[in-house]
């Protein structure tokens, strides 16, 4: 009763599989106009004018070297680095005046 079940299954895949299927050849070679039409589009002409930017040349990343603009990030991920220091040391700090116990009152004899 099993085989028959795993049987019948596989069946009924395979007929699912085959009905999901075309009927297109896969001799007939492919149509030039499917292959070819965005390649085609892309060489139309523009007919639209390019916007100008005049902001375009205005960067610092043109005027600077290489290693200027390493040592810059450098500079700016320290100056990162030292701020998550400082906000660490204050939140340890604070971390010890809650944690300090209270003193107990004296009582009188």
């Amino acid at each position: 009763m099993k085989k028959m079940t795993v049987l019948g299954l596989a069946s009924l895949a395979t007929l699912t599989l085959s009905a999901c299927g075309s009927a297109d050849d896969a001799s007939v070679e492919a149509q030039a106009d499917t292959v070819e039409m965005p390649a085609d589009d892309a060489m139309e002409p523009v007919a639209e004018v390019p916007a100008e930017d005049p902001n375009a040349n205005a960067t610092d990343a043109a005027t600077m070297s290489p290693n200027d603009a390493v040592v810059n990030e450098a500079d700016a991920a320290g100056e990162a680095a030292a701020a998550a220091a400082a906000d660490v040391t204050a939140a340890v700090a604070g971390a010890k005046e809650s944690a300090k116990k209270p003193e107990a009152p004296k009582v009188p004899n």
